[in-house]
This record gives C-alpha cells, sequence and structure tokens, in this order.
C-alpha cells in the first residue's frame, strides 16, 4: 500500500476548467499527491470571462470540512475563491479548528478577466481571519496593492510590499510578479519573503502569450503539494517556478480568450 501526501483544495469550481478547484486537482495529480476538494462556490466561466458566480452556502461549506477532516490525513491546505465575509469566516474558522501542518492562502479577488471574486467587506475578515493561519500567502501585485492600500509598481516597491504583508499574518510570502511593467519587460520575477526575515528573488523568460488562465490558481497548488511533501518553502520554490514557465511556455489550443495552462508538463 503506498502512503501519498493528502492535501486539500478549498475552492470554486471553473465550469471551463482552467483555473479554481480545477487547476489546484490537476497540479496535485501533476505532482503526486492526494487531493481531496472543499467546494467554495460555482462559476459559469470561460476563457473570456465570468458571467455568473454561485457561492456554496456556509453550512455546506463546513459540512464538506468535516466529512474530509473526519476520514483523511490532510497535511496541507491551499484555499482559492472564497467569495463574501459569510465563506471567509467560514473557512477561517473551519482550519482554525482543523489545525492542518500548512496552509497555503491565494486571495482571489478578481478573476483574470475583470470579474470580482471577493467583495470588499470580505478583505478585512481575509486579513483578520485568514492570513494569521497562513503558512504561505501568495498574492499577485493587483491583491498586494489592495491589501496594503498602495499602489506596487518596482521590483524596489514589491520587496517593500512583500515584508509588509508578513506583517498581517502569513509566516511567509510569495508576491507574484507578473504583471509589473518595468525595464525588465523580458522576465516575469516573483519576490519570496521568507518567516526569518529573508528573502530572495526568482526568474524566468517572460512567455509572449495569453494562455495563463489558472496561472495564479497553479503556482500556490504546486506549493501545497509539495510542503505535504516535506519540502521547505525556499527548497520547492525554483521548481515551482520552473514548473509554471513550462505550464505556460508549452501552450495548449483551448478556448478562444486566456487559454488555460498546460497541466500536463513535467517538473
Amino acid at each position: 500500500m503506498i502512503d501519498v501526501p493528502q492535501v486539500m483544495t478549498v475552492a470554486g469550481i471553473d465550469a471551463s476548467g482552467g483555473a479554481g478547484a480545477n487547476a489546484d486537482l490537476k497540479t496535485f495529480h501533476n505532482q503526486g499527491v492526494y487531493a481531496a476538494s472543499i467546494i467554495t462556490g460555482l462559476t459559469a466561466q470561460n476563457t473570456l470571462g465570468v458571467q455568473a458566480v454561485l457561492p456554496t452556502p456556509a453550512d455546506f461549506v463546513t459540512a464538506q470540512f468535516d466529512s474530509v477532516l473526519a476520514d483523511l490525513s490532510i497535511q496541507a491546505v491551499k484555499t482559492g475563491a472564497l467569495f463574501d465575509a459569510e465563506r471567509v469566516q467560514t473557512v477561517a474558522d473551519n482550519l482554525a479548528q482543523a489545525q492542518i501542518p500548512f496552509v497555503v492562502v491565494d486571495p482571489v479577488m478578481v478573476a483574470k478577466g475583470g470579474a470580482p471574486l471577493l467583495t470588499d467587506d470580505a478583505v478585512a475578515v481575509l486579513v483578520a481571519e485568514l492570513l494569521p493561519l497562513a503558512t504561505v500567502m501568495t498574492p499577485n501585485l493587483a491583491e498586494a496593492s489592495v491589501l496594503l492600500d498602495r499602489p506596487i509598481t518596482s521590483e524596489t516597491a514589491m520587496v517593500a510590499a512583500a515584508h509588509d504583508l508578513r506583517a498581517l499574518g502569513p509566516a511567509n510570502v510569495v508576491l507574484k510578479g507578473g504583471h509589473l511593467a518595468d525595464s525588465r519587460s523580458d522576465e516575469v520575477a516573483d519576490y519570496v519573503a521568507l518567516a526569518d526575515g529573508t528573502g530572495f528573488w526568482l526568474r524566468a523568460p517572460r512567455v509572449a502569450t495569453n494562455r495563463t488562465h489558472g496561472t495564479g490558481d497553479t503556482l500556490p497548488a504546486y506549493i501545497t503539494a509539495h510542503l505535504a511533501k516535506g519540502e521547505t518553502l525556499a527548497a520547492l520554490m525554483p521548481n515551482a517556478k520552473r514548473f509554471m514557465t513550462a505550464a505556460i511556455s508549452e501552450t495548449i489550443a483551448v478556448g478562444h480568450g486566456h487559454g488555460p495552462l498546460n497541466h500536463w508538463v513535467t517538473g
């Protein structure tokens, strides 16, 4: 009998399959961990945008937690779209009670096409209740700007922002810099702020493509899988960056908008 690491995604369903819990489950399978799923909502969504959202009733979110945690040995969990303050609070309450060893929080606020996936009042609950539980938080620049209430327009600003985000509660922060417009437009740079106060950059060539649907979900899912395998954040992040670069550059022909990543790549 194979003893396999067990992880969990807490996220919404993407009807077109490219993002949210769909991307998480594909990444988990690719990386050789067993995945459970707590579904926080349904989306009518495709590569062109989000047309409708139906959040899961909060009591049913809790029922899913109860079922999974009564049976499985979850070593790491990743949160994605939580939609509103009630669901953020529900997820935070369940995670606080569960005391899962590794919690990766992706503070999903806006979909690729611009549709809001987190209400304004939910941001305060996210900061107060969920971020203090996080082993790692993985915001993009827009999300970080909302959380810190300031623009982030340079690499110097990214470093300061990542460490300031740690002060909000998460032990570590991976600040995704894919949307940074500066002189280094030929590469993508992410900054990792570690719990000990140090940090480092991860750089990769920028891929000229619009097939990036699910990028924000896939990186934290990869991190979640490898934390469950016993790796440290500092050790796993270079491999995570290589995996993301491959998944973006080895494109697949699906959809007519921001197409999904290639979750078949190795790494």
